[in-house]
């Protein structure tokens, strides 16, 4: 039984729920919030019950992966392919965690309960549909990651947050995935379409023009948001200009590591893992605290 609750948690993937919190925290920081307690503590409950719903999904896509993810070099290894969670086990979690998660979001707040409701049809819809039509896929990846931004404001009463934001937030979750996918397509070769059948419409050249494309939007992106962004005392000032350098050094250090290293198939653990890229995150998060909590204390 022990081995089958590891298994469980394992499939539940703790490990990306870094993005729950990369992408659920920015309303409290950016709205001026991160030191006030109440707030504080509805994103980390909202942030909870979005990892238990983003969990099941990974149970639900396992279960519907399973032939497939048996021939993937790495996936053969996950719990459920391997046969160390049961399928049964798996089944009930998969039903019964979101349905928990849900009603206590429920309990304390409506829109984050339809947030998370939404979240989990769109990522079913996506596992049994919507992952095998060609771009949609990973358009349907991205809106999950805006779903999680949104998440963040609707447990709060957001007064400062910038739309732009969220075009960031999808646009950064959007280079992110055709990441993934490149990487994917390369190590995988000719066994690609047997673990994702998109893969036989996607070739590297597509890949890169996207990734191209979406690198770009994305910094004029974060540009624009540091210039018209109403965060809390940063108003018609250009001092959150001086946070751009970290962003395009960590755009530019995750092509580095996708082009010349062969890494980017799985952003968590390349998150998890590199320093240098670490580094600039923190000194990236670390300066907007500054920016938001500190100078104007001393203006």
């Amino acid at each position: 039984m022990l081995q089958s609750l590891i298994g469980l948690a394992r499939t539940m993937r703790p490990r990306q729920w870094t993005k729950n919190v990369l992408f659920m925290y920015p309303a409290l920081i950016f709205d001026g919030q991160l030191f006030i307690l109440n707030s504080f503590l509805r994103v980390t409950l909202g942030c909870f019950l979005l990892c238990m719903v983003a969990g099941s999904i990974y149970l639900i896509n396992d279960l519907v992966d399973i032939e497939s993810d048996r021939q993937h070099p790495r996936k053969k290894f996950r719990p459920i392919p391997s046969g160390m969670l049961p399928i049964p086990l798996a089944m009930v979690a998969a039903f019964v965690i979101p349905l928990v998660s849900i009603a206590v979001a429920l309990a304390y707040s409506r829109w984050l309960a339809v947030i998370l409701s939404f979240y989990l049809l769109l990522q079913i819809a996506y596992s049994f549909i919507l992952k095998h039509i060609v771009i949609i896929d990973i358009l349907t990846v991205t809106a999950g990651f805006v779903l999680r931004v949104t998440a963040g404001v609707a447990v709060i009463s957001v007064q400062n947050f910038s739309p732009w934001l969220y075009a960031g937030a999808g646009l950064l979750a959007l280079f992110l995935v055709v990441g993934k996918r490149r990487q994917e397509l390369l190590l995988l070769a000719d066994d690609a379409v047997n673990v994702r059948t998109t893969y036989k419409q996607y070739n590297l050249a597509l890949l890169d023009d996207i990734l191209r494309m979406v690198t770009t939007g994305t910094l004029i992106t974060y540009v624009l948001y540091t210039i018209e962004a109403p965060t809390i005392m940063l108003a018609n000032t250009n001092l959150a200009m001086v946070t751009i350098p970290f962003v395009l050094y960590g755009l530019l250090r995750y092509l580095y590591l996708i082009h010349v290293k062969g890494e980017g198939g799985a952003p968590d653990e390349v998150l998890l893992r590199d320093q240098p890229l670490q580094i600039a995150i923190l000194l990236w998060g670390v300066a907007f605290v500054v920016l938001i909590y500190v100078i104007p204390k001393g203006l």
